[in-house]
């Protein structure tokens, strides 16, 4: 017996200077802890890539985009290693923002933030910003996005978000923008909490000021995203911290279940986050507990491991881009019409 639970060392890390980032995290999968963890989400991903006509969910809360993420997203998005991003208002906020020319800023968190406000500079952590330029990003999506919208027209957030990439597409600065690359390579982007950031709130601002009646329908997010893995099968799902996206993916599973009287729980899960179980959240709820609720398959792969974003992150992509460099795929394609009615098919593509 103890033959059989003995069988794999560990196999210690050697250096080996210009060693490829897949090498490397190849090499972890033999270590332990959080580098093993962090070598699974490299094959797990990797077999998800591999997998014939799977739809990949990506979930990403937190403050990725002043943190510096915002080009590995829009990688992975320009080389659809990812189908749907589900996030937060905030990175949408954000990556506008550097869209159209803004910077965030390296900073620190050992500050007097008392003064930073007299000099309205705004800090997340240790990433300053300039609150004027956030004012103007208002007042641009309140005077010049805000018309490009029919009152009385019940959107939902992808709808938005598809019509901000649209208009954005053709103005912004930096072209290598999530929103920009989502609508040019057809990649749905779900906000669920929209109305929770600056950009919902300069489009309330429109409807306040300028007598606009601009409608958010939260129920047909639901409607949306539930009927693509109602149609998907398998489905995979990728989650940059917990949150809201968590949560919002995790329910296309059991409505997608409930609907078809199919079993449409996802095939492959991944996470990256800090955030631990045993405080009861959903966000750092483990995979095993979403399986009792039937959001993941009882036999799926997956994988989960702690690691603050903005480490892990980086190495993944890079180890990713290094695997697949040419990446052969049947890349689901989302055609939408009114009542939130879907269309899926596959294409083949070399990416």
């Amino acid at each position: 017996m103890t033959s059989k639970i003995l069988r794999h060392p560990t196999q210690p890390l050697e250096v080996q200077p210009g060693r490829k980032i897949s090498d490397l995290t190849e090499g972890m999968r033999l270590t332990a802890f959080q580098g093993r963890k962090l070598a699974e989400t490299v094959d797990v991903w990797s077999r998800i890539l591999r997998e014939r006509k799977i739809t990949i969910w990506l979930g990403m809360a937190g403050a990725m985009v002043p943190a510096g993420m915002r080009r590995l997203i829009s990688y992975l998005i320009k080389r659809r290693m990812i189908d749907v991003l589900v996030t937060t208002g905030a990175n949408l906020y954000h990556d506008l923002y550097e869209a159209r020319g803004r910077k965030h800023y390296i900073g620190s968190h050992m500050v007097d933030d008392i003064k930073l406000r007299k000099n309205r500079v705004d800090r997340i952590y240790d990433v300053f910003a300039d609150e004027t330029g956030f004012y103007k990003t208002d007042l641009w999506i309140e005077k010049s996005f805000c018309p490009k919208l029919v009152d009385g027209y019940a959107y939902s957030s992808r709808e938005i978000i598809y019509e901000l990439g649209k208009l954005l597409d053709k103005s912004a600065i930096e072209k290598d923008s999530i929103i920009v690359s989502a609508y040019r390579n057809g990649v749905p982007i779900f906000c669920p909490a929209l109305n929770d950031s600056s950009l919902g709130f300069s489009i309330m601002f429109a409807n306040r000021r300028r007598n606009r009646r601009i409608i958010l329908d939260s129920l047909k997010d639901v409607e949306e995203s539930s009927r693509i893995t109602e149609m998907a099968d398998p489905t995979a799902v990728i989650y940059i911290g917990g949150g809201v996206p968590k949560n919002f993916i995790q329910q296309t599973a059991v409505i997608a279940s409930y609907q078809t009287r199919h079993d449409r729980s996802h095939s492959y899960a991944i996470q990256i986050s800090t955030d631990v179980p045993m405080w009861g959240g959903l966000s750092g709820c483990t995979f095993e507990e979403a399986q009792s609720w039937g959001k993941i398959k009882r036999r799926a792969k997956k994988v989960m491991c702690y690691s603050e974003a903005t480490i892990a992150l980086p190495i993944v992509v890079h180890a990713l881009a290094e695997k697949f460099k040419r990446l052969k795929r049947e890349v689901p394609v989302f055609e939408w019409s009114k009542g939130a009615k879907l269309k899926l098919s596959y294409e083949k593509r070399t990416l």
